[in-house]
């Protein structure tokens, strides 16, 4: 039985670290004798694969040693827990330095962060993915930080297709059709894994928004029920659903389960993150990937996924702050991202990096990608609001039995309209 498969990896491992002192800062001009920094990060269980403790040990015991007047304190906190853990902190009065998390927006409008520009050297600053850093701005100003990237493609069963009698992997939404036609001829149960249950729906869903020239959102707002999103999910309900291509409940099929399905050879295809590999390697596992296609072909731009970290002004820590996360991003693992296969650098000289390093062959269809990814309106503090509406709703309107997809998304528009009031009430 396939073990669960989370999209975490983290970023940074000992190989790296005997060069560290080489990269870090000169030191941290803090004053006042030592200081003692709090990092506020998510634990993951050992599916994620590595020692996320041991790594982070690892980062801290070199930047100490390359600043000796800074002192780290860890805290770790279940991956599942960890928004939930920080605003609790935040209310108390007790926030840490910095904090990974899901959630940003709501706590640059309040004035809580630094900006990336006062943390950052401005080459350092300059080196993240453009589509990554800005996602991560609030009123044009970049204040997540991304951390633990990845964007998906669409991965097939070889063996399957080549059952199937399918020459090569769809490369728009008629041939995928086609072929998801031609896996159903041949058994396979799930021919397409449309993961619309509430782990990961807002993904699966924007991908294929994203595929027919739609979205959620624009700088003007949120923009559900544009044309584009309303055709996305009534060709997935008619031509994919509706014929017995994509599962029989695709309301309820989570990213997780969908991944196993595909490792046992349940589901012929379906789009996935590079977490995928590693699991996929290790088991032998007959697959290949392609650029997720757009309705008429070519590749979709793809949905980019991101940890976040933040820094916080409560406590004062800016010099120190600085200089962590000056160094936490120029000690770049290249040999553990190529080995871990779970994210990807979110810096254009590690993106580099690993393309040129032998192990990091795998992921460089990934990387080339990462300057194309499209992000969700993490940007919005209402957001984590309406996302949660996302998840819960979004795949009825897939449902040959539900709602219409145009009654799905007005429904989601006017929840997106009052959850911004509400933030701006707030």
């Amino acid at each position: 039985m396939a073990r669960p498969v989370h999209r975490r990896q983290f970023l940074l491992g000992a190989s790296s670290l005997a060069t560290a002192t080489g990269l870090g800062l000169t030191g941290c001009s803090g004053g006042g004798g030592e200081q003692t920094l709090t990092v506020l990060a998510s634990s993951y269980d050992e599916s994620v694969g590595s020692g996320i403790t041991d790594q982070w040990s690892d980062v801290i015991k070199a930047f100490e040693k390359k600043h000796p007047d800074i002192k780290v304190d860890l805290q770790l906190v279940p991956f599942t827990r960890i928004d939930k853990e920080l605003a609790k902190r935040v209310e108390d009065g007790d926030p840490p330095d910095i904090s990974q998390g899901n959630v940003f927006a709501g706590y640059a409008e309040d004035g809580r962060l630094f900006p990336a520009s006062d943390v950052f050297k401005i080459p350092v600053q300059a080196d993240f993915i453009t589509s990554f850093a800005q996602a991560g701005e609030v009123n044009f100003a970049q204040h997540g930080i991304p951390f633990l990237a990845s964007t998906p493609r669409l991965f097939y069963n070889t063996d399957l297709f080549e059952k199937a009698g399918i020459s090569g992997p769809p490369r728009s939404w008629e041939e995928l059709r086609t072929a998801a036609q031609a896996l159903k001829r041949a058994g396979v149960p799930t021919p397409y894994g449309l993961a619309l249950g509430p782990e990961a729906a807002e993904d699966e869903a924007l991908a294929w928004m994203l595929a027919a020239d739609g979205g959620y959102a624009s700088t003007a707002g949120y923009d559900f029920g544009k044309a584009e999103n309303v055709h996305a999910l009534t060709w997935l309900r008619e031509s994919m659903v509706a014929e017995g291509l994509a599962g029989a409940h695709p309301d309820k099929l989570t990213r997780t389960k969908a991944y196993e399905g595909f490792l046992k050879g349940r589901i012929g295809m379906l789009n996935a993150h590079p977490v995928l590999l590693g699991t996929a390697q290790k088991a032998e596992f007959p697959y290949a990937h392609a650029a997720f296609p757009k309705e008429d072909g070519g590749a979709a731009p793809p949905v980019g996924l991101s940890d976040w970290l933040m820094a916080f002004k409560a406590g004062g820590r800016r010099e120190q702050c600085s200089a962590f996360l000056n160094f936490l991003y120029q000690v770049t693992s290249v040999r553990q991202y190529g080995s871990g296969q779970g994210t990807l650098p979110v810096t254009v000289s590690g993106s580099r990096a690993l393309r040129a390093d032998p192990s990091g062959k795998p992921l460089r269809r990934f990387i080339d990608q990462m300057p194309d990814a499209e992000f969700q309106p993490v940007g919005r503090t209402s957001w984590p609001t309406v996302r949660t509406r996302v998840q819960g709703s979004v795949g009825k309107a897939v449902d040959p039995k539900g709602p219409s997809p145009r009654a799905v998304l007005d429904a989601l528009q006017r929840a997106a309209d009052e959850a911004d009031r509400a933030a701006r009430r707030d």
